[in-house]
């Protein structure tokens, strides 16, 4: 669905954004693009969407180059979710909608208030205009926006900033139920939450560069330290002792009166992130 060879794009002489990149997204998949400010995912989605022009490198799209390929029917097949809602504030969400809409077969056009509902948004607000919006709610017209011509490849950008818990569950439950529809998703973020729950592969960029590009279970059992932690009671007292996985094959040999929990030591997604990059993703 995306291929990227050797990508390299320049903002000037001297600002080098992107060093050479390589990656692949299969059809179906959901695919993670982490890194911090300034790291390059940002300026990478805004060339495979036609945002950004004059790269050096290979990119190709549905199986075709992107040179050649920034075409109506280039744009029918795909889906943005930018990571500020670009939202005309003066009209409703469902105006704003069906303006955008418009551009678009009617065959090819979800109806817009199903999917409003879809998206759990409050329907006394679908009228009103978008600057009395929370945050969450242009989140949610946005994501609409995204969702509504049934995209064949979703390009969404922190989808769930802006979102309640709940909001970011619903989210995450949608994109998975794209993905089932056969959807490719690249995904941008910063919340490695969202990528370890829903990300097949991720890549972790920084300073222009790829570091690694894994799946988010292979990352974290990579660079366990493989130690496990058992809380116990014993006389009375809780008590804890960190031992070798290995060391439970022959059971639980400490002294205790009550097993209270085992607990793996698997690193964080974030911490792997920062173990590879030597730097947090803010």
């Amino acid at each position: 669905m995306i291929e990227v060879k050797d990508l390299i794009f320049s903002y000037g002489k001297d600002k080098q954004a992107l060093h050479g990149i390589d990656f692949t997204v299969g059809k179906g998949e959901i695919f993670g693009f982490l890194g911090p400010n300034g790291s390059g995912k940002s300026t990478t989605q805004k060339i495979l969407t036609g945002i950004l022009k004059g790269h050096n490198g290979h990119v190709s799209l549905f199986g075709k180059n992107i040179t050649n390929s920034y075409n109506k029917e280039f744009f029918k097949n795909i889906g943005v979710l930018f990571e500020y809602p670009y939202l005309y504030a003066n009209l409703s969400g469902l105006d704003n909608l069906n303006y955008f809409a418009s551009f678009y077969p009617k065959e090819q056009r979800q109806d817009i208030e199903v999917l409003l509902d879809r998206l759990a948004f409050k329907k006394d607000y679908i009228k009103k205009p978008v600057s009395s919006y929370s945050k969450g709610m242009r989140q949610r017209v946005s994501m609409a926006r995204a969702l509504m011509t049934s995209p064949k490849l979703l390009f969404l950008d922190e989808p769930t900033s802006g979102l309640d818990p709940a909001g970011a569950v619903l989210f995450r439950n949608i994109i998975e139920e794209e993905r089932k529809k056969g959807t490719t998703v690249f995904l941008t973020t910063h919340n490695m939450l969202d990528a370890d729950l829903l990300c097949d592969r991720v890549a972790f960029i920084v300073n222009g560069n790829i570091a690694v590009i894994d799946t988010p279970k292979n990352l974290k059992m990579q660079n366990s330290n493989q130690k496990i932690v058992i809380d116990y009671m014993l006389n009375g007292k809780r008590e804890n002792k960190m031992i070798e996985a290995s060391e439970l094959k022959q059971g639980i040999s400490l002294p205790h009166d009550e097993i209270i929990s085992i607990h793996s030591q698997e690193p964080s997604l974030e911490d792997v992130f920062i173990q590879y990059t030597g730097r947090g993703l803010l």
